[in-house]
């Protein structure tokens, strides 16, 4: 399969205005006619209509000409100024395979279309449309969906909830892709959708359908004594994951049920949320298990007040050998920017990944070749925040933040995707380490905290 990272135009479109503009020739009269049909709409394919599609994230289609002709200046703006598609990675670190950045022909042939009038074109020159089924992006061999609504109130904090869905699949199963979907996106500000096996004690005396608070914390905690697998994830911006790029796929054993995982966030108004998760099957067994982990986090970290700059490091040391393929970042509103560096048992140090934040579009990022971990790698984030009153997203610049839940407070944590063999315990195969281990400070924990 093809990766499945959802490219996007987005929503910073919206802030554009979408004035009407007059149909004429291109200024050069001899370069031949940028048109929609033939030179936009497959770029438009390719890189934006995942999202902007009815239903789906991004606040306007760009199926038609005509929907898409009334933001023909605003596209130009965004992809000349490189903020959309979103794609924060610093390109002096990493390779990735599902990297959104339009090439500069691409960019120059959108400048184009849109500084020449923003022509239709010859209806015979568009290529064939693309079949999305039922609206995923992904053509799933099963989707479960929660069995009941989920009532968001209209104001007030709004716990982690927990849903388990009974599944109870009748044979063990390895899943090569899978999307999670908001039955409400406007009310689900992130969730993912883990896997309880059999004999698990995580939500053992649960009523399925029924939702039970925890704090992410809590699941945290469970994830180092039993690290269920996360089979789907919903953030803004991430999209459908695809874990076969390396013969690899995840594991689901038989009878085991899912938990949906979820923190909403209410909007002023009451709504409702009915999530669902659709799942890729593989043929046959993979060479390699793909296990999503919680990766280095920063449960102890403390951002001073009006600190612009702060610093928060976490760490944690791997257990046997094995390959990284994947990156997630994960902070909130105070979040500037994250890097991911490696320490060898050999004793050299890397930095492999480097990125702005953005808390509005938490993207994935899906590296092109895996990079060898051996047993006693040590892996580092290194966070940095803006808890000043020049951040305009900052909920309070003048109090000590802490770890929490919701986006008042913060995180520090990268999700990870790594390769191991099918016959090793997942919960075995990481241990906190260095600063992720020291008691909550003032501040930090820092760079110095490494030894």
């Amino acid at each position: 399969m093809h990766p499945k990272q959802i490219p996007l135009l987005g929503m910073l479109l919206v802030v554009t205005s979408a004035a009407s503009m007059p149909v004429g020739a291109q200024e050069d009269s001899k370069s031949p006619l940028v048109t929609f049909n033939k030179n936009v709409l497959p770029i438009l394919q390719k890189n934006c209509q995942t999202c902007h599609r009815p239903g789906e994230i991004a606040p306007m289609s760009f199926l038609t000409y005509r929907d898409t002709r009334p933001w023909a200046k605003a596209i130009k703006t965004a992809v000349v100024n490189r903020q959309m598609p979103p794609w924060f990675a610093d390109p002096g670190y990493g390779h990735f395979a599902n990297d959104r950045r339009l090439s500069d022909s691409d960019i120059k042939t959108l400048s184009a279309w849109a500084d020449g009038g923003a022509a239709e074109g010859d209806p015979r020159d568009k290529p064939a449309p693309i079949t999305f089924q039922d609206g995923w992006n992904i053509k799933p061999d099963m989707i479960v969906e929660m069995p009941n609504d989920y009532n968001v109130p209209a104001t007030g904090t709004v716990n982690y909830q927990n849903v388990l869905v009974s599944v109870n699949f009748p044979e063990d199963v390895w899943v090569i892709a899978a999307e999670m979907r908001p039955g409400n996106p406007k009310v689900l500000h992130h969730g993912r959708v883990l896997v309880r096996p059999p004999g698990s004690s995580f939500m053992k005396d649960a009523v399925p359908g029924e939702p039970y608070e925890t704090t992410s914390v809590g699941v945290q905690g469970l994830q180092q004594k039993e690290s269920p697998e996360t089979l789907g994830k919903f953030n803004p911006g991430l999209g459908a994951q695809d874990f076969s790029l390396f013969e690899s796929a995840k594991f689901v054993p038989k009878g085991s049920d899912l938990v949906f995982n979820l923190h909403y966030t209410s909007i002023g108004q009451a709504a409702t949320d009915r999530s669902r998760v659709g799942l890729v099957f593989a043929e046959r067994p993979p060479a390699l298990r793909y296990f999503m982990h919680n990766g280095p986090t920063a449960a102890n970290l403390a951002i001073p007040a009006r600190e612009g700059n702060a610093e928060v490091v976490s760490e944690m040391t791997t257990n046997v050998d094995m390959k990284l393929v994947y990156m997630q970042p994960h902070m909130h509103l105070r979040g500037k920017d994250y890097e991911f560096r490696l320490v060898y048992p050999s004793g050299k140090t890397e930095t492999i990944f480097k990125a702005k934040w953005d808390f509005n579009w938490q993207v994935g990022y899906d590296l092109a070749q895996p990079i060898s971990l051996p047993k006693g790698t040590r892996i580092i984030g290194v966070a940095h925040y803006d808890n000043s009153a020049n951040n305009k997203f900052n909920p309070d610049p003048n109090k000590l933040v802490i770890w929490g839940d919701q986006n008042w407070e913060e995180m520090q944590n990268c999700f990870i995707g790594v390769l191991i063999d099918p016959k090793i315990n997942p919960a075995t195969v990481f241990s906190l380490s260095g600063p992720s281990l020291l008691p909550l400070g003032e501040s930090g924990p820092t760079l110095s905290a490494l030894r």
